[in-house]
């Protein structure tokens, strides 16, 4: 018989605001629907979109539970659930609906991949759902990479970059640069994959590319377009830098035979969750297999304030993981 007045600790934005409002409250743990399942979570991945949902940008009813990824153990099952069973390790993605900054979360069985049968510790399999995931839609389904292909990535230091460098070199791109905001940056970057990393505000000088994926914004965004080859592809999927947006004439695009489509990982798993389920399945094996690496930082659930403060900064480099024991 389920407890329905059973509690745990779970990480909320009570309102929205800066990193002080994150509050470790006691909240009702959740029970799977149907095509569900819940997890007991041993690690959260800490992102820039927990930043934006806790600012507000995102609209989502408060008191709010972040977190798009976890990785921990399967605790009960949905109807309408096959291939999962209590007690197997797993990632998954807990974006459509957050939740993931607790120690028990619910998740869409389509955006859980099994980690039982790979040498794969959780702290790593936390950082692979959002980050990992994305690099491998971005570049095959959203921009078509093909062999030879000649590709830049903005903020190649971070999470989602430190990936996409890697992921492009597993799709056969030719050559992969990658830019950085301060010289600090540019050794860590380079362990990702990348060919070359310059400074941002250098990037003019690297020549033509034909995938370009921008998550910075601002003057990023014009310098992407004029970089791209003829027939190429600027995929923009954020706005860290906070810069105004960038008006991009179609008539430019008409002209110049370029293409810009946007990206963001939330909307597809929500449209598309069986995809998103197996381009996570595929980042499990790359990093099980050390096809793909991945760095992490853990910190306790408890710092997740501290988590998100680094975010913002920008002085993180690879993935920071909450870890809930």
């Amino acid at each position: 018989m389920t407890d329905n007045s059973a509690q745990m600790k779970a990480v909320t934005i009570p309102e929205f605001g800066a990193a002080e409002v994150l509050r470790l409250d006691e909240v009702k743990i959740p029970e799977p629907g149907p095509g569900q399942v819940t997890i007991d979570v041993a690690y959260a991945g800490a992102n820039f979109a927990e930043v934006l949902y806790r600012r507000g940008v995102v609209d989502v009813p408060l008191p709010f539970v972040p977190g798009i990824e976890v990785s921990g153990r399967i605790r009960a099952i949905g109807p309408q659930v096959e291939g999962l069973v209590v007690g197997q390790p797993v990632a998954a993605l807990t974006i459509v609906e957050g939740g993931g900054y607790a120690e028990v979360v619910t998740a869409s069985a389509d955006l859980v991949a099994p980690v039982d049968g790979y040498d794969l510790p959780l702290d790593i399999a936390a950082a692979l759902p959002s980050n990992s995931t994305t690099a491998f839609l971005v570049l095959d389904r959203v921009a078509g990479i093909r062999p030879g292909a000649r590709v830049l990535v903005h903020a190649a230091a971070g999470g989602v970059g430190s990936q996409l460098g890697q992921a492009a070199r597993l799709l056969g791109a030719g050559r992969v640069v990658g830019t950085v905001g301060s010289e600090a940056k540019i050794e860590t970057a380079k362990r990702f994959g990348y060919d070359e990393v310059v400074l941002r505000d250098r990037v003019a000088d690297v020549g033509e590319f034909d995938v370009v994926v921008d998550m910075v914004g601002g003057p990023a965004r014009r310098a992407s377009l004029d970089l791209l080859a003829p027939m190429g592809r600027l995929v923009v999927m954020g706005n860290a830098s906070g810069g105004d947006d960038v008006g991009i004439p179609a008539n430019e695009l008409w002209f110049t035979n370029k293409t810009v489509s946007g990206f963001n990982l939330a909307a597809f798993s929500a449209a598309f969750p069986a995809e998103a389920g197996r381009a996570l399945r595929r980042a499990v094996e790359a990093a099980a297999s050390g096809r793909m690496r991945v760095e992490v930082e853990t910190l306790p659930l408890a710092q997740a304030a501290e988590a998100h403060r680094r975010i913002e900064s920008g002085s993180t480099t690879g993935k920071l993981v909450l870890r809930t024991a």
